[in-house]
């Protein structure tokens, strides 16, 4: 009998670690390397284990990009292959590339629907092996969301929804509850400026929105580089319209 009581026990000892998430791969964090971003973030990064939620600043093409472009250098950052699970193949591998995610690492997935969407993102974060897992939706229930840290944390792969509209009403339930442990907002801006004529490179206006046991913060960036990392500009705030224009979608 003792020895069946110890088999349940430990039993019983497994899934409450699992439900408490402590029976995953521990995954740290991945650090953007910039001091008065990481400093706010619980751990001093993003959460490996979790999901993050990302979004443009309006409904425009412009910002959606901005935001997948964010992803991408995230996403380039980490070690391993990336899955990308979409509904729309529209995007570009130079402009990926630019931002330290090439392609050649990058296995995308498409759905005929956003349902599709979300259970390709929960299988492939179920692997485990894999460097990040990004998907692209309209729409967040907390349902899915849950799902998707759940198995985030259990694997500690790090988990990106990028919220892609096509017209501003879809935006409409942006800031609604989910499970992310963090939330972002990319708005884009004019570019830094340079000592002789020439384009600069691009600037995003960055809200933390949320974040899990940290604070939120607003930010002026330059976009990522080569390498996927971002740095804080020091150039003037131009174009508040964007940046303004974008806080009433919160």
């Amino acid at each position: 009998m003792s020895a069946v009581r110890d088999q349940v026990l430990a039993g019983l000892r497994e899934r409450i670690l699992a439900i408490e998430g402590e029976g995953g791969r521990k995954s740290g964090v991945l650090a953007f390397g910039v001091p008065e971003i990481d400093g706010i973030l619980p751990g001093g990064g993003l959460a490996l284990g979790g999901l993050h939620e990302l979004a443009g600043g309006g409904s425009g093409t412009v910002d959606g990009a901005a935001a997948a472009l964010f992803a991408a250098g995230i996403a380039a950052r980490t070690k391993g292959q990336i899955v990308w699970c979409l509904t729309r193949p529209d995007l570009f591998f130079p402009a990926l590339a630019e931002v330290g995610l090439h392609p050649q690492r990058v296995i995308f997935v498409e759905g005929d629907k956003e349902e599709d969407v979300a259970a390709s993102m929960e299988e492939a974060l179920s692997h485990g092996g894999l460097g990040a897992v990004i998907g692209e939706m309209v729409r967040l229930p907390m349902v899915v969301s849950r799902r998707l840290q759940l198995v985030a944390e259990r694997t500690g792969t790090l988990a990106l929804v990028v919220r892609r509209w096509r017209r501003q009403t879809e935006a409409n339930d942006f800031g609604q509850p989910t499970a992310a442990v963090t939330r972002w907002r990319v708005s884009q801006l004019p570019s830094e400026e340079l000592p002789v004529p020439g384009i600069g490179r691009p600037r995003w206006f960055l809200e933390l929105l949320r974040s899990r046991a940290g604070e939120c913060r607003e930010f002026v960036v330059g976009a990522c580089d080569e390498q996927g990392r971002i740095h804080i500009s020091t150039g003037p705030a131009d174009g508040q319209d964007q940046a303004g224009r974008s806080r009433h979608i919160r």
